[in-house]
């Protein structure tokens, strides 16, 4: 297999949890201090440590084959790119904000007003969909502090927790987009390197699957056997084994983490004893 050209960022906490990833599907990077270029050890991967918006364009350009960045940065870049992959981690959302002692109503507030951001295309394309004029500002960096100093009478930004807009005296008042970390990949990749992109993917498919489910043991009478399978979605059906006791099977089955307390609660309801919960550390099926 050809080596694959992975671009992550060069630090920050999307840098980590890349990193973290490759290695939860098992490769091993040798990756030295102050790096911009890696070998993988055990997995025909090179990953190339960029800056976070240089990467769209190293993508468009073929120089890197796949990269891991935030959805919001495919829709700003507006390059010829594709998502493969959403991943599920470094979760936010690109918001405007104004001042929190403003009484705000809707987005008219912001016609003929100046918006800070550093997403302007995001953001002017928002505007013209609701028919909204105002003015956009580009700021690299510390947009916060725009509404503060002057600059413009509202912000639009990347939102996590929100503390940062606590901090700078502002509110969230409209989201524009979800984002999440998301697995994109160049306009063309060579048929040697789409087998190793392959393999790459179906490694990542059974860590992300994995994270959304965890493995369910219990016991029960087995007059409740057929009521409590029922319940239980699994892969394909559970597993039924006779326990020493006489008239009690212990029942091994997968379920979902977003419908976990549900399903507990109707498991006990249907006579279910001894449950246990462990995660699942890769779900191959």
């Amino acid at each position: 297999m050809e080596n694959i050209r992975i671009a992550v960022q060069k630090s920050g906490r999307l840098h980590d949890q890349s990193i973290a990833l490759l290695k939860e599907c098992g490769i091993s990077i040798d990756n030295g201090k102050n790096q911009l270029k890696a070998n993988a050890k055990n997995f025909p991967l090179e990953v190339l440590y960029l800056r976070n918006g240089d990467i769209p364009k190293y993508l468009e350009d073929n120089v890197a084959d796949v990269a891991i960045i935030g959805e919001n940065l495919v829709v700003e870049s507006q390059k010829n790119i594709r998502i493969l992959k959403k991943l599920g981690f470094s979760k936010c959302r690109l918001s405007l904000a104004v001042p929190k002692d403003l009484k705000y109503t809707d987005l008219t507030y912001f016609n003929g007003k100046r918006l800070a951001t550093s997403y302007p295309n995001t953001l002017q394309k928002y505007l013209k969909d609701n028919n909204i004029n105002a003015d956009i500002h580009l700021i690299k960096g510390s947009v916060e502090i725009a509404p503060s100093i002057g600059l413009a009478e509202g912000i639009c930004d990347l939102v996590s927790s929100g503390n940062t807009l606590f901090i700078n005296n502002l509110k969230e008042v409209e989201i524009i987009l979800k984002s999440e970390s998301v697995l994109v990949a160049a306009p063309k990749i060579k048929p040697t390197v789409q087998a190793t992109l392959d393999k790459l993917l179906f490694r990542i498919d059974a860590v992300l699957k994995a994270k959304n489910n965890k493995y369910i043991l219990l016991n029960a009478p087995n007059d409740c056997l057929e009521k409590i399978a029922s319940i239980l979605p699994g892969m394909k059906s559970p597993t039924i084994v006779p326990l020493l006791e006489d008239g009690w099977s212990s029942i091994h089955s997968v379920i979902n983490e977003n419908d976990f307390w549900e399903i507990i609660d109707q498991l006990k309801a249907a006579g279910a004893q001894g449950i246990l919960i462990s995660p699942i550390s890769k779900m191959v099926l």
